[in-house]
């Protein structure tokens, strides 16, 4: 009888440990088992339907910081399996990927059908059987083998197994992996966007700006201090604030604003490269060079024009009733200094968040200390492997999350391959 292997989860880590575990020994039996009736959900959305695939990072160390939970973790994987490994795996199935300046890689045909398309391929040609609209519910081990019972009762068997089942939002929703002996790291959101509930700033939605420098304020309650801040383009929803800036912030600080309900202060500096008393300093010159041309047209910092009219309303500075508006030389000291405050330290109240799209991650799942890196094996069960985000691993948006779940459905693959 040939071994089997089944896989509990139809996404990029259960999906690359099958393919490649049948493909590295085709007398192994490998069965998919998703509980939905797609496969590949986050691969089809992420990048806005092109997949960002992994990041142009190719210094293990420096990749490894792009993880607030997980660090040393994926530090010791990646010397197994690492981002110069999967752009080789794709182009050698012939999907070539390209590199934006932000560093994020995605296939150059800009469509997340092409990963999805090679993936489902690899698991024809290998022979991968795929079962759907399959949930489970329950995992018990008998002489050394893996029964895996579904909702609908019936029950598969395996050798190996392997459970890819990505994160979930409720601790309780972990309670059959409990069972097995594992623990959890309570589950919490990452990358999600800033709720800005009725604040004028929704009105410029749309709005983006290159780079602005976002800091969770410290609450007054608190005896912590917090030191959460990031750099990088941020978009102005409807809703509030969002672009990469804010999904970073969102998962260094996932643990502490949830501890916060996601209620708290932030301030903006739309300006980086300035504070308020460098901004000073260029506003006096600006009032000797521009003297008699209007404030609110002369925007000489690249900011978008909706923005620079907004801040400098918010600051009092406006346009007459006739239409004139006030000129640099006219400006007075009182709204002068509102203004620069505005632009380098922009406040306002967090209360609640939104999720980034269907790109959901969380922060949370089986702990790391419970499962050999080197491995992917639980140190608790024999034979019973994890991938993916099912672990206490989450990265920073940027592709750093699929290329942890190549990393470690690869190495769980090697390693399953290599038990036998």
């Amino acid at each position: 009888m040939s071994k089997q292997l089944i896989v509990i989860g139809g996404g990029a880590a259960g999906f690359f440990c099958a393919v490649n575990a049948a493909r590295l020994d085709p007398s192994l039996k490998v069965t998919i088992i998703e509980k939905s009736n797609k496969l590949l959900s986050k691969v089809k959305v992420s990048g806005g339907g092109r997949c960002n695939v992994t990041h142009a990072c190719f210094d293990i160390v420096e990749m490894s910081k792009r993880y607030p939970r997980g660090q040393h973790f994926v530090k010791k994987t990646f010397h197994q399996f690492f981002t110069t490994d999967t752009i080789n795996w794709f182009e050698e199935r012939g999907v070539k990927l390209k590199t934006e300046e932000d560093g994020r890689m995605f296939p150059v045909t800009d469509s997340s059908q092409t990963i999805i398309e090679c993936l489902l391929k690899e698991a024809n040609k290998y022979g991968v059987e795929i079962l759907m609209n399959k949930e489970v519910k329950k995992i018990n081990v008998q002489y050394s083998i893996f029964n895996v019972q579904c909702s609908s009762g019936e029950i598969l068997q395996s050798d190996y197994l392997c459970i890819a089942s990505g994160g979930y939002p409720k601790t309780s929703m972990f309670d059959w992996l409990k069972e097995l002996g594992h623990t959890i790291e309570e589950p919490v959101p990452s990358l999600f966007t800033f709720n800005l509930p009725k604040h004028p700033i929704a009105k410029l939605m749309g709005v983006s700006i290159e780079k602005a420098k976002v800091k969770i304020q410290n609450s007054p309650k608190e005896s912590l201090r917090t030191k959460l801040e990031e750099e990088g383009p941020l978009l102005i929803t409807h809703w509030g604030l969002s672009g990469p800036s804010v999904l970073r912030l969102s998962a260094w600080g996932a643990r502490e604003l949830k501890e916060r309900n996601w209620e708290f202060g932030i301030s903006v500096n739309w300006l980086p490269e300035f504070n308020e008393q460098s901004l000073k300093e260029k506003f006096l010159q600006f009032r000797n060079t521009n003297a008699s041309q209007k404030i609110i047209n002369k925007n000489s910092f690249g900011l978008p024009s909706r923005l620079w009219e907004f801040l400098a309303e918010q600051s009092g500075i406006k346009n007459d009733a006739i239409g004139i508006g006030w000129r640099w030389a006219d400006l007075p000291s009182t709204e002068q200094n509102r203004f620069i405050k505005n632009l380098c330290n922009y406040e306002c109240e967090v209360k609640g968040k939104t999720t980034f799209k269907e790109e959901f991650v969380t922060a949370g799942g089986i702990k790391l200390n419970e499962v050999d890196a080197n491995t992917m094996m639980s140190k608790k069960v024999p034979n019973l492997f994890f991938a993916g985000e099912v672990l206490d691993v989450d990265g920073i948006t940027g592709g750093f999350n699929f290329q942890h779940a190549w990393t470690s459905g690869w190495v769980a693959a090697k390693s399953i391959v290599e038990c036998k």
